[in-house]
């Protein structure tokens, strides 16, 4: 499928409505034009299993769809691990909005797979000074690193996303949470003795009190554990 069949697509699936709510949604994004989500998944992964490479050098950026389309051919695409990365390493830097950054992160499957590598990978992006690069590590963490063998890690990564950004610190609050959910007594001694700064710790604890999965006894707790 050529860049220019795929653009033709997406001119096919725009739709002004959900453009405009979506455009609301979405702060910073690229230019809408109203596609829906799962018609870009059926679309990237047919993109995936042609000349996924050259779709990727090739892609422009002008619309927040082509963004979305080529967040999730990296993760729907079959190549050995290095490629991939030397490919998201392209495209991690143009991210300008949560949505493509999560659906990046959300579809990137292969990270479990490879995680002692995908991991070294990602480190490079906690440690850089903006706040799309500090929220793919959170979200990659939290959609594919909530294992035993990882959750301290995990953790001692959290305290380390200290940009002081809404959606870095948004994403960090949801990876602690979420790591609740899952490992509630490594999380809450992590609770006790973190580096999280008050907003985010207590945007934790609230997404905590929110889950179905954490226990009322639990919650009662959390409550109290407040700033």
């Amino acid at each position: 499928m050529t860049i220019e069949e795929v653009n033709a697509r997406l001119s096919e699936l725009a739709e002004e409505k959900n453009a405009k709510r979506s455009t609301v949604i979405t702060p910073g994004a690229k230019l809408i034009l109203g596609a829906r989500i799962p018609d870009l998944r059926k679309l990237a992964k047919q993109i995936a299993k042609e000349d996924y490479r050259t779709f990727l050098e090739q892609c422009p950026d002008t619309y927040f769809e082509q963004q979305c389309l080529q967040a999730f051919v990296l993760g729907y695409a079959k190549d050995d691990i290095d490629t991939i990365l030397a490919y998201a390493d392209t495209f991690v830097p143009k991210i300008q909005d949560w949505a493509v950054n999560d659906g990046f992160c959300q579809t990137f499957t292969i990270a479990r797979k490879h995680r002692e590598k995908v991991w070294k990978w990602m480190l490079k992006y906690a440690a850089k000074d903006d706040e799309y690069s500090q929220r793919v590590p959170a979200v990659l963490a939290l959609s594919h690193f909530l294992v035993e063998d990882y959750i301290q890690p995990v953790l001692e990564l959290m305290n380390g996303l200290k940009y002081d950004g809404y959606y870095t610190k948004m994403a960090v609050a949801w990876c602690v949470a979420t790591a609740y959910a899952k490992f509630p007594k490594e999380t809450h001694a992590y609770m006790l003795q973190n580096e999280l700064e008050d907003w985010t710790y207590n945007k934790a604890i609230q997404k905590m009190i929110e889950s179905y999965r954490v226990t009322p006894q639990a919650k009662e707790i959390l409550r109290r554990m407040k700033r």
